[in-house]
């Protein structure tokens, strides 16, 4: 058995010390949550959603608590992981509230037969395996949908996630479930192919690395499972005219910086066309040097340190190496900052080359990239081909029938017309490509780790055989 430790990214200093399972404890693990899923599967949907609805007032009555964990965890300002926290409510909140519609029998023609319908049964255990960068939204989104259908759970959060990713367990047992049907385990990421592999795990969500994603969906294809995969973006941000350029280029500035640019959905590559390139980056170049770089619980911080200071030397070094081989201009920032803990400069990337790392690959951190288009099907084509990922986009324009148009030409899982990166309950979340696959959330959220199974009824007088 081995430990670890809560490393603080606004401080650089260690806090605590946790255990990781020893690989003989799977088996234990697996056993308890296939007999909790028995229990848990049998109880009503009624149940079930007070569950969740209670979740969801647990983590609106303890946000504070829950927001300085993953302030301390990786370092999330406080506002921000607030606002997660508010988010996830919500999403527990909406499971509850649509249970009977989500679970409800679905009546087809009965086509020969006295009646047809498919009822929607759960698989039994999940495994998730979650990132760090919204440690209760991510398991949310995950969990809310599989404890209301009737799977049980078995949670690997990122190690530097022991706190928040106790409580997701915690909450949901003090709201009421029961013992086993959540489990959250301390373990490394290469203990993580026996559960994907063994027979008892039913299916797996993974979000995060395209590296992990695709050793994840390699077992799990070889033991007939699904598996389900959120995995990077390099979103693009269109902005076809400059009618409201400053406001737009405002509302930019902060949902890039969002997170400290944590985030997979975050726009990384502004698009705006090449009459008003200029004037796009001095603007940028002023908002972007203003902004205060401080630590989770400081007050006037605009952008948090990295989520550990080895994130931090690695974008730090790839933007060097890209102004060093003349693959981008570094125009403001792109440096670590001289002080204890995780913290570099917000940047602003100019001329960069779409093939090399910093433009092909997702750069996760608070830097933003500006490219020029002539002409809206350039703009299109650089957001479409220049990129192998397919998460979200979004399309900005005072014509906004024209930006839904151009909205319906990007390669994506997500667009959106005049907004960026909204996520609610009731909206379906994924992408395709290097993004990954599947849906979460809303309807879809239920439809992943199901089984759909198709129920007939027929008199006697009536009944035949067909081909399978």
């Amino acid at each position: 058995m081995s430990t670890f430790a809560l490393n603080n990214p606004s401080t650089g200093q260690q806090e605590g010390s946790f255990e990781r399972i020893d690989d003989s404890e799977r088996d234990a693990i697996l056993d308890r949550s296939v007999e909790a899923q028995r229990v848990w599967q049998s109880t009503s949907i009624e149940t079930r959603a007070k569950v969740l609805r209670r979740t969801g007032e647990l983590y609106e009555e303890k946000i504070d608590e829950l927001a300085d964990h993953i302030g301390r965890e990786m370092g999330k300002l406080i506002p921000w992981g607030k606002g997660e926290l508010q988010i996830v409510a919500g999403i527990y909140r909406w499971y509850a509230d649509h249970a009977e519609e989500l679970l409800a029998a679905e009546e087809l023609e009965p086509q020969g037969a006295d009646r047809s319908y498919v009822i929607k049964e759960p698989l039994g255990p999940l495994l998730g395996i979650m990132p760090w960068n919204f440690p209760y939204y991510q398991v949310a989104r995950w969990a809310a949908p599989n404890l209301l259908l009737g799977n049980s759970l078995v949670l690997k959060h990122a190690g530097i996630c022991p706190l928040s990713s106790q409580a997701c367990e915690d909450l949901l047992l003090e709201a009421g479930l029961p013992e086993g049907v959540f489990q959250n385990i301390y373990a490394s990421g290469s203990q993580m192919d026996p559960f994907v592999a063994d027979k008892r795990i039913k299916g797996v969500s993974l979000t995060g690395s395209e590296q992990a994603g695709a050793a994840v969906a390699k077992t799990a294809g070889e033991n007939y499972k699904k598996s389900l995969l959120e995995l990077g973006g390099n979103d693009p941000f269109l902005v076809l005219d400059d009618v409201n350029l400053e406001w737009v280029l405002d509302k930019f500035v902060p949902i890039r910086m969002y997170n400290t640019g944590q985030a997979c959905n975050a726009p990384k590559r502004l698009i705006v066309q090449s009459e008003f390139y200029d004037r796009t980056v001095e603007y940028l170049e002023k908002k972007i040097a203003e902004l205060t770089v401080g630590a989770y619980d400081d007050p006037d911080a605009d952008v948090g340190p990295l989520s550990s200071i080895g994130a931090r030397d690695e974008i730090v070094e790839r933007l060097d190496k890209a102004a060093k081989d003349g693959t981008a201009t570094v125009r403001v920032g792109g440096k670590k900052i001289d002080r204890d803990g995780a913290y570099m400069e917000p940047t602003l990337l100019t001329d960069v080359d779409p093939s090399a790392d910093v433009g092909c690959n997702e750069i996760f951190g608070p830097v933003a990239i500006v490219y020029s288009a002539d002409g809206i099907d350039e703009a299109v084509r650089i957001a479409n081909e220049e990129s192998e990922y397919g998460l979200s986009s979004s399309v900005w324009s005072s014509d906004v029938d024209k930006a839904h148009e151009v909205a319906k030409r990007l390669k994506d899982g997500m667009t959106f017309v005049n907004e960026h990166a909204v996520t609610s309950a009731g909206l379906p979340f994924g992408g395709v490509g290097r993004s990954g696959y599947g849906r979460e959330l809303a309807r879809w959220g239920v439809g992943e780790f199901v089984n759909d199974k198709l129920i007939r009824v027929s008199g006697q007088e009536d009944a035949g055989m067909s081909p399978g």
